[in-house]
């Protein structure tokens, strides 16, 4: 019988090259992307600092946002910002959890392998499509029907339209987090006699609240990152006076800095227009920083697990 040596334990040396290649060829993906992601951020901390070291603040919280004549009101696009995302959750949430719970727990196989390809599609969709989409059908055909005298594009459409490109990224993770859920906890409720909206709604639900709240910050990130629907729907460019109302056209962050920025030979002005969009993607970026760290938070808070 042949001994074994320590060379044959190492094993064949054409495969271990062939190793060595692939670990460093996946290293060097890993470290470009973190060196494009460094790269992005500091860019974005130069232009801020350039802006914030010589802009007048008493511009960046006026009247509007008008870049080009040094107003950098940065209330404006908040706001518009918030309405928009507050719009497009008012629809996506009850609609994408609906539908999320109707496929994990009530639709057949057949039905569910259906539905969900379908429902699936809208995110497929660009967004736009979807933007023109709210243009032509939902502003005239139900908000001017809603209330006369509304304007075709408004931030109150680009909140639907948002919502419905919203819909199948809240059903989609929820539905995965209900079908999580261990089918043991709706034995358990049936054998207490629960009726199945009661297992549901007490058991299911409950069980699955960090998956739902992780796909509930998604939402709301990416309905505060959302440019096309906004920039198609909302009825701003160049700049907008502060507004409170939904049923009125106005700015979003996104949209603002798509609008200053539409061509390279666009960015001119104020001393300080581009920058300013370096400051409005600053905003931009803690604040969906801001909600994953707080979404990592809740899921790490209240995960159960089985």
């Amino acid at each position: 019988m042949a001994s074994v040596t320590m060379a044959d334990l190492h094993g064949d040396r054409k495969r271990l090259r062939k190793e060595a290649i692939i670990h460093r060829l996946l290293f060097a993906a890993a470290l470009f992307s973190v060196l494009v992601s460094a790269l992005i951020v500091f860019s974005l901390i130069r232009e801020t600092w350039t802006f914030v070291s010589q802009v007048e603040w008493s511009t960046v919280w006026s009247e509007g946002w008008f870049p080009r004549r040094s107003q950098y009101d940065i209330k404006t696009l908040i706001v518009g910002s918030l309405l928009v995302t507050i719009i497009g959750m008012a629809l996506a949430v009850p609609t994408g959890l609906a539908a999320a719970i109707y496929l994990s727990e009530y639709a057949k196989p057949k039905a569910r392998k259906i539905l969900k390809p379908m429902l699936e599609t809208i995110a497929a969709v660009p967004s736009v499509v979807i933007g023109f989409f709210v243009l032509t059908f939902i502003a005239p055909d139900v908000l001017q029907r809603l209330r006369e005298g509304t304007p075709q594009q408004t931030l109150f459409a680009a909140g639907l339209g948002v919502g419905i490109l919203l819909i199948p990224l809240v059903a989609s993770v929820a539905e995965d987090a209900f079908r999580s859920v261990p089918d043991s906890l709706r034995e358990a409720s049936y054998g207490l006699g629960a009726k199945k909206v009661t297992t549901v709604m007490r058991v299911v639900v409950p069980a699955a609240l960090s998956g739902v709240v992780a796909a509930l910050i998604i939402a709301i990130s990416r309905a505060l990152g959302e440019t096309m629907v906004v920039f198609i729907a909302a009825g701003k460019s160049g700049g907008a006076l502060f507004e409170t109302d939904p049923f009125q056209p106005g700015l979003t962050m996104t949209a603002g800095m798509a609008s200053i920025a539409a061509g390279t030979d666009q960015v001119v002005g104020a001393a300080l227009t581009f920058q300013s969009l370096f400051f409005v993607g600053m905003v931009l970026f803690l604040s969906t920083f801001g909600l994953n760290m707080l979404a990592d938070r809740i899921v790490l808070k209240y995960r159960q697990r089985y």
